[in-house]
């Protein structure tokens, strides 16, 4: 798929099919969020893979534990949002280290950037851009992927059920699978994407891209 066309095509999917992901494709997705920009190269991201049933249903019940309905006492996920989500075969939880970034920029050749570092959450950042990575390279392998946030409330869970250390925190994670035949639903449907001409500035604020100076 051209590079153009796997940007056009990218979006999130929150609904899967039971087939499992190839480890072929998740190495190559995994090697490519490592190619994602790093300030100081610090690279101080990690990427917890859940790929077992039991793992992927480990992580659900950790972050959005099962509800009782008042009237039926039927257990069940919060929403149909999370039951789609649920359906992935394959969770990816992107973490990053503050403390790795904020190590580095105190090293010698960083003096001087250390108060910068501090002023900026580049860790954040640095893992928002590998995820994107993912989000691509699952677009162009013909899978569906969509990125969300974990519960802060449900962080300290998540760790002690997968042994995540304190210097590491989850910035989001990522549902992997083959899309499942669905109508488009979320926030596009509702907004549409804002032009260019809306968001790109040429010289000063005001002077749309591309509009004689």
């Amino acid at each position: 798929m051209e590079f153009a066309e796997v940007v056009a095509r990218r979006r999130m999917v929150r609904r899967y099919l039971d087939e499992p992901v190839d480890e072929a494709f998740l190495r190559r997705a995994l090697t490519h969020a490592t190619r994602a920009p790093s300030a100081g190269y610090t690279q101080g991201w990690s990427f917890l893979v859940l790929r077992t049933r039991v793992d992927v249903d480990r992580f659900w019940t950790a972050t959005t534990p099962e509800v009782e309905e008042p009237r039926s006492g039927v257990t069940k996920p919060p929403n149909p949002w999370l039951d789609g989500m649920r359906s992935a075969p394959v969770v990816i939880v992107v973490l990053a280290s503050e403390t790795a970034y904020r190590t580095r920029y105190s090293e010698s050749d960083k003096q001087g950037a250390g108060r910068r570092s501090a002023e900026m959450p580049w860790w954040q950042i640095d893992a928002a851009m590998a995820s994107l990575l993912i989000l691509q390279t699952a677009t162009d392998e013909g899978l569906g992927a969509c990125f969300f946030g974990v519960p802060v409330a449900s962080v300290e869970e998540l760790r002690g059920a997968f042994g995540i250390p304190e210097d590491f925190d989850p910035i989001g994670a990522i549902t992997l699978g083959h899309p499942a035949p669905t109508a488009p639903s979320g926030s596009p449907t509702r907004r549409t994407r804002r032009p260019l001409s809306e968001v790109a500035h040429d010289g000063s604020w005001g002077t749309r891209f591309g509009e004689p100076l």
